[in-house]
């Protein structure tokens, strides 16, 4: 008899993101869990999508991607990071920015080779790392501020450590790197092989006049380092699943190995319409503003509930502790909150491999401005 009880990933179960958007459905819920807007993107947009579809790009695009989307990228990247890229040999258009991540970390980590990661961590890294037979060295960042005491993060390292991945703006907790913390990444990579894996898909949500610190500014760390980008969240189209991949061409070349037998290339049409949308810079410019209102709205009216908030400085996602309310498990509480209340939220104790509890929630702020009053009017119910 064939046995059917081997997996190689035993103690994961459904994503959480999957398992509150379910429960949102079934519940008739309003769901600020999983991150994807609830408004339609510009029509400007799907028209050039649809005109790609009508003029005949429907079959497969190059294994790299469309040229004219790559370039697109290396001109984007160079005005805003001083940060020469080539487009033929050093960017991959991927299936989303999860895709591009299970990709770099496929080329490269294989048993015994450990990675540090910093949690609450997007909760695809280490199903991953763990799948390819690596060692998960989780650094535990805890509210309110999320800090990373690099000292601590030396201390993880050793001769096995491959890899870190870093991801700024940050999820779940839109925390930003600093100045600091290049400064200690620059210090503690210098004269080393250990590779690094950025999660920049939050790039352009970023708040309160600060600056996103992409790793593509900084020479020493740009030359060992992925980095991953996404339209998803640029162009409010996380259906679509189109993202992109940077690094040098040394990483690069190991990167397409996998790639082109993983998804080998992404849907064409999306391709030729996005490059066609983003000629003009003004398309994304006002990115931070437009989700900068949404995010004082959403700030503003959870102010009038017991949630306390937590810093957000990107992304769009603002975390809350629940401590005035209840001494609830963070998982409890959120199940609570869909079937009693109305609402969903993702619990941030799914972002740490321990499910280390701080009693802090995730909401997506990514919504209609009425999507966010209504579901603050029910929270407000929550004494």
């Amino acid at each position: 008899m064939i046995s059917t009880t081997y997996s190689k990933l035993p103690g994961t179960t459904t994503t959480i993101f999957s398992v509150m958007s379910q429960l949102a459905a079934e519940n008739n819920a309003i769901n600020l869990s999983q991150g994807f807007p609830d408004y339609e993107a510009d029509p400007k947009l799907i028209a050039l999508v649809a005109d790609a579809m009508k003029n005949g790009h429907n079959q497969y695009a190059p294994m790299t991607g469309v040229p004219a989307l790559r370039e697109l990228i290396a001109d984007k990247v160079n005005r805003l990071y001083g940060a020469e890229y080539n487009p033929d040999t050093e960017i991959t258009i991927t299936a989303g920015g999860t895709q591009a991540i299970f990709t770099a970390l496929s080329a490269y980590i294989g048993a015994g080779d450990e990675v540090i990661i910093f949690e609450p961590a997007y909760d695809s890294y280490a199903p991953t790392i763990k799948m390819l037979g690596g060692l998960v060295k989780p650094y535990e960042m805890a509210p309110p501020d999320y800090d990373i005491d690099w000292e601590m993060v030396k201390k993880l390292f050793t001769v096995n450590t491959k890899m870190i991945i870093l991801n700024s703006p940050h999820n779940p907790t839109g925390a930003i790197l600093r100045d600091k913390d290049i400064e200690a990444l620059i210090k503690l990579t210098k004269d080393s092989d250990i590779l690094i894996l950025s999660d920049e898909v939050y790039e352009h949500l970023i708040y309160d006049g600060e600056q996103h610190r992409s790793l593509a500014l900084y020479p020493e760390l740009r030359e060992r380092t992925f980095i991953v980008g996404s339209f998803g969240k640029l162009l409010h189209t996380t259906g679509w699943k189109t993202g992109y991949c940077l690094a040098p061409n040394y990483l690069m070349k190991e990167f397409r190995k996998v790639h082109q037998f993983n998804v080998f290339s992404v849907n064409t049409p999306m391709q030729v319409g996005i490059a066609q949308y983003l000629k003009d810079p003004a398309t994304y410019a006002g990115l931070s503003a437009f989700f900068q209102e949404k995010r004082d709205l959403f700030r503003s009216l959870m102010g009038q509930t017991k949630f306390k908030l937590l810093p957000c400085n990107g992304s769009y996602f603002q975390c809350v502790t629940y401590s005035d309310i209840s001494d609830e498990a963070d998982v409890a509480i959120a199940r609570r909150l869909v079937k009693d209340f109305g609402v969903a939220s993702i619990p941030v104790s799914a972002f740490y491999n321990r499910n280390t509890d701080h009693h802090v929630l995730r909401f997506c702020f990514a919504k209609k401005h009425d999507t966010l009053e209504k579901a603050v009017e029910r929270l407000m119910k929550l004494t």
